[in-house]
């Protein structure tokens, strides 16, 4: 792994406790204006601060963030499909020279392992991984499961172990029961997705047994931007990951921030 490689990682993943956060706000470029990023640019300015780096579209990135702010970016460069449709029909949507000239720390795609278009994902990330070896950018595997197959350590093991086998050199999946045993048998960083919008108690849970079972960080979004006090909850999470404290003690983060600039969701 040459000198760049090595050097946008470590934005990524902290090199003084190997472990990161990840603020997720791509989910525009299959969901359409998400309840809490109708306007991109409100929902992440104040929360940039408290962010490692972010993942986004290059749409999103050009129009809604200062390039002032200095955070590394994870580029989404996969996508071409819609909640309309089979989302798993995904191809590679960003070229390698446009992730170049936008400066970003590492390049992110989905692989859909199970899916009706599981070959086309798979064979996407290893060109991506060519591509972003021929650069020096780390590339960041994002694992789906197949509509009938559970979220468990059996299904979700196999995706992140292919997404390593196929060179990727982070991987983002679901937490599950055993997760322990998907890190042990990932040979590349784990991060966790935070999934879909859950009371602030249980993300914060996520996030504290994530790392807990061996993820280096969590990659969450919705739990975060929408909900009421976006920053109390980025900044709880973040002291869960970075500062090892307990959920006890990130919910009182999260709740002593709730009632100065909190931001009810729409939904």
């Amino acid at each position: 792994m040459d000198w760049g490689m090595k050097n946008r990682l470590a934005r990524i993943i902290k090199p003084e406790d190997g472990r990161a956060v990840m603020l997720a706000v791509d989910h525009g470029y299959f969901l359409g204006p998400t309840s809490g990023l109708e306007e991109p640019r409100k929902t992440i300015a104040p929360l940039l601060p408290y962010a490692d780096s972010i993942m986004l579209t290059r749409g999103v990135l050009r129009t809604s963030v200062d390039p002032n702010a200095n955070v590394p970016v994870v580029l989404r460069v996969s996508g071409g499909t819609s909640i309309l449709k089979e989302l798993s029909n995904e191809d590679i949507t960003v070229s390698i020279e446009d992730a170049v000239r936008l400066n970003v720390s590492a390049m992110a795609l989905s692989i859909f392992v199970g899916s009706e278009f599981e070959k086309q994902t798979l064979v996407s990330l290893a060109k991506l991984v060519d591509e972003g070896e021929r650069c020096g950018i780390p590339v960041l595997a994002v694992t789906a499961v197949g509509k009938d197959m559970a979220r468990d350590a059996r299904y979700l093991g196999l995706s992140c172990r292919i997404a390593a086998e196929l060179g990727a050199h982070v991987v983002k999946t679901y937490y599950c029961d055993d997760f322990d045993k998907v890190v042990e048998s990932c040979p590349i960083p784990v991060i966790i997705a935070g999934g879909k919008k859950t009371p602030e108690i249980e993300a914060l849970e996520l996030a504290f047994n994530a790392v807990q079972g061996g993820a280096v960080g969590v990659d969450m979004g919705r739990n975060i931007f929408q909900s009421d006090s976006p920053v109390g909850m980025i900044r709880a999470v973040r002291a869960i990951v970075h500062d090892k404290i307990s959920v006890a003690e990130a919910s009182k983060i999260y709740e002593s921030t709730k009632g100065t600039k909190a931001r009810r969701a729409a939904g």
